[in-house]
């Protein structure tokens, strides 16, 4: 390793808060791969709105968007369990989502997914035309739905209802911790107990976007440490807001790019999905991955992404690694899913 990257991590531990070195002086020990989704013949997958590991560290588990940008009205399955070789082992979902955002698998390997189109968004109206929509589902390892939140096709931002969610994070304890909503939807984080009984709300609604400590703009991902404490991708106000386990603001770090995506592994390590950073939303960052300390701050590892965007295009929002370090990454303009491969 250079004197320059010992330096620029040295300097990252410490001053973990404010204006740090560039991405781009930080290592990127990763290389791109494409097309391991081997999907049934005729198939594509669709926009790859979540991803996440299976508790037995062998399979991963993918959410599209059934062939594309939308889930509504199709007769496709949405929800996608891989092996290693990234071969498809079974899938389900069919029908019951328009546009799924959120995606987490619980201790008791349930699975978790959210509606993320918040209302005004026009990816939800074909949902919303059918009575889909604002809502969380949870469903058992073998794809039967166990519980739903909020109202299908009912916006709102009290205790029943949501407005675009758009990521859910399950704590030790069992609570439910929802990010609501996408960009024009609530500006808030909302805490359920493990029953689905409505414990606080963080934030406003739809007017009520801040960039104060403790409150939202645009919050678009979740993710929870070994500690209990709630990362949440405050993308709006280009940050990660950090609170304990009862919803206490702690901190907050602008240093993981304007985030899209959070995953915490076991090992407290941070992946922070930035598709946005650009000169004019976010300067002085680029778009691309992040790696990290969810202890310290520290950033270790930067995977940039060089292709141009339009003004509202976007790269990876949805990422999360496998048990030897790889990462898989969602991207959404392009429309696929990128393996890294730790070298």
């Amino acid at each position: 390793m250079t004197n320059s990257k010992i330096f620029a991590i040295f300097f990252t531990a410490i001053f973990s808060i404010g204006e740090l070195a560039h991405s781009a002086e930080f290592p990127n020990p990763y290389t791109a791969t494409y097309g391991w989704e081997q999907m049934p013949a005729g198939k594509e997958l669709g926009v790859p709105s979540g991803v996440y590991p299976d508790p037995d560290g062998e399979h991963i588990w993918i959410m599209d968007r059934c062939g594309g940008n939308n889930c509504a009205g199709s007769d496709r399955k949405p929800i996608h369990l891989f092996d290693a070789d990234g071969h498809e082992v079974r899938s389900f979902g069919k029908g019951l989502l328009a546009w799924p955002h959120g995606f987490f698998i619980d201790a008791e390997k349930n699975i978790w997914v959210t509606e993320g189109a918040p209302v005004g968004d026009h990816r939800g109206e074909d949902g919303f035309a059918m009575g889909l929509g604002h809502q969380i589902f949870k469903f058992s390892y073998e794809g039967e739905l166990l519980m739903t939140l909020g109202e299908a096709g009912v916006a709102g931002d009290d205790e029943r209802h949501f407005n675009g969610p758009s990521g859910i994070a399950i704590a030790a304890n069992g609570d439910i911790w929802i990010t609501d909503g996408h960009r024009g939807g609530n500006n808030r984080v909302v805490r359920f107990d493990r029953d689905g009984n409505f414990i606080k709300a963080l934030g406003g609604g739809v007017d009520d976007a801040s960039d104060a400590p403790g409150l939202f703009n645009d919050p678009h991902g979740i993710a929870i440490d070994s500690t209990g404490r709630i990362f949440v991708a405050d993308r709006g106000n280009n940050r990660i807001q950090i609170l304990d386990s009862e919803g206490n603001y702690l901190d907050q770090w602008r240093h993981f790019g304007r985030p899209s995506g959070l995953y915490i592994d076991a090992d407290d390590t941070l992946y922070s999905g930035d598709g946005m950073s650009d000169e004019r939303r976010n300067p002085g960052y680029q778009k691309g991955i992040y790696i990290g300390s969810a202890v310290t701050g520290e950033v270790r590892a930067f995977i940039p992404d060089f292709l141009e965007y339009g003004a509202n295009e976007s790269g990876v929002e949805f990422l999360a690694p496998d048990r030897h370090g790889n990462i898989y990454a969602g991207e959404v303009t392009r429309q696929r899913l990128v393996k890294y491969i730790r070298e």
